[in-house]
């Protein structure tokens, strides 16, 4: 993981009505948070600026705000909700860790708290996607759309950027019909095998069956190509994505985002794995 620099808010005490039991809900007890804010403090270390960090004060108030105006039965939820909103509400950050503890919990034993603590960060990531069935650009601009809309509304996606469409021959198999091509670049919450997952339910809503022929036509085709600079070798994930060297179309498609975007195995750039294999 990156190194960030941190705020802690610590140990602020609210009254909500978080809890599984009805009564809970309804009556409310104490709660205690702490946050710690990940952030890049360079900026607000040389300017004296507020402008340049983080109003700690208005985050521990938005997270209270979120505590207290909403009842969840579980506090993996509220912890979630919480975590989420600020990310979202302060661009600044880059990650948050959130910890809830529940002093009062109906626990019929001698103990000191209950604790729920989750980490939230933005991680960079890359997209290809690939179509050569039916109106590909609407398959692809579908998919794009998608997740600004999920960002939108979900809060899982931000800043997200795409390519050019570009049309290439059919890769690996050659009797089918031209693709569409193209990269998104997008920042994220979601964990590797999330967005795998995330990105799987986008392909079956695009009408692509789960088993297809291996390099065939396919109405929807997305990979994860690259994540932050994680190197993953799983059965079901592969980051950076294998093929990419055999690929001229998708370095193209990366060269128009972001031409200095490493290979962390190769400890090369887009721009010099085209020359490569140009």
């Amino acid at each position: 993981m990156k190194r960030y620099d941190t705020i802690t808010i610590k140990n602020v005490e609210i009254y909500a009505n978080h809890g599984v039991y009805e009564s809970e809900r309804e009556s409310g007890q104490r709660f205690v948070f702490t946050a710690t804010l990940f952030l890049d403090m360079y900026k607000a270390g040389e300017s004296d600026e507020l402008s340049d960090t983080v109003h700690y004060g208005e985050v521990a108030e938005r997270i209270a705000a979120v505590l207290t105006e909403n009842a969840y039965s579980l506090l993996e939820k509220a912890v979630t909700v919480a975590a989420i909103s600020v990310l979202t509400e302060y661009p600044k950050l880059c990650g948050i860790e959130l910890e809830l503890c529940k002093p009062d919990a109906p626990i019929d034993l001698e103990f000191e708290n209950v604790n729920v603590k989750r980490s939230f960060f933005w991680h960079e990531v890359y997209i290809g996607l690939g179509s050569n069935m039916g109106d590909k650009k609407a398959y692809l601009d579908g998919a794009f759309s998608r997740i600004e809309k999920d960002g939108k509304e979900k809060g899982i996606f931000k800043e997200p950027e795409k390519s050019d469409w570009i049309e290439t021959e059919p890769y690996g198999k050659e009797d089918q019909d031209k693709y569409l091509n193209g990269v998104v670049f997008v920042k994220t919450l979601l964990s590797p095998s999330q967005l795998l997952t995330y990105l799987q339910s986008l392909e079956r809503e695009a009408g692509r069956e789960k088993e297809h022929e291996f390099w065939g036509p396919r109405t929807l085709d997305l990979d994860i190509l690259f994540y932050d600079d994680l190197v993953i070798n799983e059965k079901d994930l592969t980051i950076p994505h294998p093929d990419l060297l055999n690929r001229e179309f998708v370095l193209k498609s990366l060269n128009e985002l972001n031409p200095r975007l490493r290979h962390p195995l190769l400890g090369k750039s887009v721009r010099e794995m085209i020359d490569l294999i140009s």
